[in-house]
């Protein structure tokens, strides 16, 4: 056994069954490794989309998402990736392939210091030079998987990759370690309850990690409370649910920020500021941070607790509080959910993104997974789209980078192939990431990618126009005819409500995957993106 088979044989141990990556010589001998196993090496287009795969992975599975590169430029592609995982928060292991160890000092074609490369996005970075491959790469996965989760780096010279290694030890296991503060933090929300009039509950993206969801929903029912979500934190509370008040920071912010300034105490559970700081929206109003982590203090924020703590912990006691009375109606929180719809589909002349939206809702069973990108469509899509269930929407948030969506799409189906799957990008989305159809189609991933075609990047159209700056550098391209595939993948295209709900029913019953354009009007999200 060599090196490589020593990792391959280490990350099936772990539950590891895909490898993203695009092939070179430092590679091939863990390509070849994995040939031999049950772990798929999946080739996608670039080393950005690999990064994008193995966060998706990490995230619905728990167990760490793996890509890999090659040295110098393969690598800082791969770092894009990587970078999602760092910022929200998902396990996954990024190994980097490099030149033999005589050649690590030397300055010569393609080599950089991939170690200080990936430190500033990774929760550690390795090398398997003068260290037991399986020792590091199992102390990988431990940091991987402890709370918060998120990436690790491990740089391998090509020689240690191929050099024999007849070791196979134990894992390592990860440990949480977090403070049960479970009684302090009960005493602490039953005193405020009882001097609170207005009180709101919202969740975070650390939620997404909790294992008390249910509990939670009691607390919510029993106390009677109003609650509001970030958008990583949609679906792990049910939003059909007649509490439910929104998602703060997206589309039509405004309408949920008047109905969160009413509120005089925020109890805010598994919030991670990442996704959106407590500055821009919380203000001076008493806050209780119940998470695994502390919240960054600042001057105007009113914390009246503040610690990391075991979450589950946390809300299994809460679960248990009296209730306590407040002046909160349910007739209000209707005329505030009924505003807000009405607001998020504003009158307009063309084909809108919203109405795109519905129709793939009315579509897709209540299980099935939406992944989408980065852009004008991302608050809308946060706002507008009800989930149920957890996991059922794929995104990035605390990143935001473009070029995420179908990457994503692409391994949800991989994670969950009886499932239906969904895709939902911007036509500068579409553009970043074409070429990852090829993979789609080689796997025959029975996905579709909608993309929302509106000639514009529209997310900075919207921001050029609040900040009154004559339009520039926004402008794609006048949107043209639909080709009939893209690298293989059939395309249909749709420019009125009923043209899409007959390209979504065609795409449901192929058999791989495909591509719908949406023709929409770029104008409705300037009455909904940012008001």
């Amino acid at each position: 056994m060599n090196n490589s088979d020593l990792i391959v044989r280490t990350l099936e141990r772990n539950g590891v069954r895909w490898v993203f990556g695009v092939p070179s010589g430092p590679v091939l001998p863990l390509i070849d490794a994995l040939r031999r196993s049950s772990v798929e090496f999946v080739l996608t287009a670039n080393e950005t989309s690999a990064g994008f795969m193995a966060c998706a992975v990490g995230y619905l599975t728990g167990i760490p998402g793996v890509c890999v590169s090659t040295v110098g430029p393969g690598a800082t592609n791969l770092t894009t990736g990587v970078g999602c995982a760092w910022l929200d928060r998902a396990p996954l292991l990024a190994i980097t392939c490099n030149v033999a160890t005589p050649w690590l000092e030397r300055r010569i074609q393609m080599r950089i210091d991939h170690n200080a490369l990936f430190r500033p996005l990774t929760k550690a970075t390795f090398s398997f030079q003068g260290s037991p491959v399986e020792k590091t790469l199992s102390e990988a996965i431990a940091i991987a998987t402890t709370e918060p989760p998120g990436p690790v780096h491990i740089d391998l010279p090509e020689d240690i990759s191929r050099a024999e290694q007849p070791e196979f030890a134990a894992s390592i296991a990860a440990s949480c370690g977090l403070s049960d503060l479970s009684q302090e933090l009960k005493e602490i929300i039953s005193t405020a309850l009882a001097n609170s009039h207005r009180p709101l509950l919202l969740t975070g993206l650390t939620f997404t990690r909790s294992k008390s969801g249910e509990k939670l929903l009691q607390f919510i029912e029993r106390q009677r409370l109003p609650f509001v979500s970030t958008m990583h934190a949609k679906g792990f509370l049910p939003e059909n649910h007649a509490n439910w008040m929104g998602v703060i920071g997206r589309a039509r912010r405004t309408d949920v920020k008047a109905f969160t300034d009413r509120a005089d105490l925020i109890i805010a559970i598994g919030y991670d500021p990442i996704e959106i700081n407590y500055e821009e929206w919380a203000g001076a109003i008493p806050i209780i941070h119940v998470s695994s982590e502390a919240a960054e203090c600042s001057d105007g924020l009113n914390f009246l607790w503040n610690k990391a703590c075991d979450l589950d912990a946390a809300i299994t006691a809460m679960s248990g509080i009296e209730p306590a009375a407040n002046d909160w109606s349910a007739p209000e929180w209707r005329r505030h959910r009924a505003t807000l719809e009405r607001a998020l589909r504003p009158s307009c002349s063309g084909f809108a993104a919203y109405q795109v939206l519905d129709i793939v809702r009315e579509r897709l069973p209540h299980d099935g997974i939406l992944a989408y990108d980065v852009g004008a469509h991302t608050h809308q899509i946060a706002t507008q789209w009800r989930s149920e269930l957890p996991r059922t929407l794929l995104s990035t948030n605390g990143w935001s980078s473009m070029g995420y969506g179908m990457p994503a799409a692409f391994a949800a189906k991989l994670v969950c192939p009886d499932r239906s799957v969904v895709g939902v990008v911007g036509d500068g989305c579409f553009q970043m990431t074409v070429g990852e159809l090829a993979l789609a189609r080689r796997l025959n991933l029975a996905v579709p990618t909608i993309v929302l075609n509106d000639g514009w990047l529209g997310l900075m159209k919207v921001k050029q126009e609040r900040k009154n700056y004559p339009l520039s550098g926004v402008f794609l391209s006048v949107p043209a005819e639909s080709p009939p595939h893209y690298f293989g993948v059939p395309c249909r295209p749709a420019k009125t409500p009923e043209e899409f709900r007959q390209a979504i029913d065609w795409s449901f019953a192929l058999d791989g995957p495909s591509v719908i354009e949406a023709f929409i009007d770029v104008e409705a999200y300037s009455t909904t993106v940012f008001d």
